[in-house]
């Protein structure tokens, strides 16, 4: 019986080991995210990934199984990362207008500073969503931020400060719409209106137009 117990702790990973286990599967997602990126699902390669990783095959097919089963994970990987932070505004306990303002300037500076999540969604809707579909992770994460959504509006409209019939879920793409459309098409925008949409200055302008919007049309 000792020796038994003596093997079970043997076998038992050590926190060094699984620290660095954590560390490479990061590692290998953030390769992947990378690949993804720039060649679509199509074009990328398991064994890039591991080279970008800096990592045997072996490894990435024992952390994430094959190529469809590490592309799900990069892809729940960005709306996780979105979500993680959305939760850091605490809207509950924002003021109505205050809290509306708060989540499009995070949303519009979110998508600003996190190029891959619009490079991945684009990538999955080539897919028709045929991964999301898979994911349980994804719609369950997203309720939360809709339920915050909602107590907002509620709060706004028993004090006379928001309109009345306002959908959430029609809002939040409106002003995820809002925020991420000159990025996915900065190119051809700044190219149709002789503008550089990656300006700085230009940036900071659609920042404000933006919430602007979107509180003018929450305005009661």
């Amino acid at each position: 019986m000792a020796v038994a117990v003596q093997k079970k702790r043997q076998h038992r990973p050590l926190p060094g080991q699984k620290r660095n286990a954590v560390a490479t599967r990061e590692r290998v997602l953030r390769a992947a995210l990378a690949e993804f990126c720039e060649k679509g699902y199509g074009g990328a390669r398991t064994a890039a990934i591991a080279a970008r990783a800096k990592c045997n095959i072996r490894m990435l097919y024992h952390y994430f199984g094959n190529k469809e089963g590490i592309y799900l994970a990069a892809l729940e990987h960005v709306y996780a990362q979105l979500r993680a932070e959305e939760e850091k505004l605490d809207l509950l306990h924002l003021d109505p207008i205050e809290g509306m303002a708060a989540l499009v300037e995070f949303t519009f500076d979110h998508m600003l500073a996190h190029r891959e999540f619009i490079k991945m969604i684009g990538i999955e809707n080539i897919q028709q969503g045929r991964f999301l579909r898979r994911s349980k992770v994804v719609p369950q994460r997203a309720m939360p931020l809709v339920k915050s959504i909602e107590s907002l509006v509620r709060q706004g409209q028993e004090r006379g400060l928001f309109r009345m019939n306002i959908d959430p879920v029609q809002l939040y793409i409106s002003i995820l719409s809002l925020s991420y459309v000159h990025i996915s098409n900065r190119y051809t925008l700044s190219i149709t209106f002789g503008q550089d949409l990656s300006d700085k200055a230009w940036l900071a302008a659609r920042r404000d137009h933006v919430r602007d919007i979107i509180l003018g049309y929450l305005h009661a």
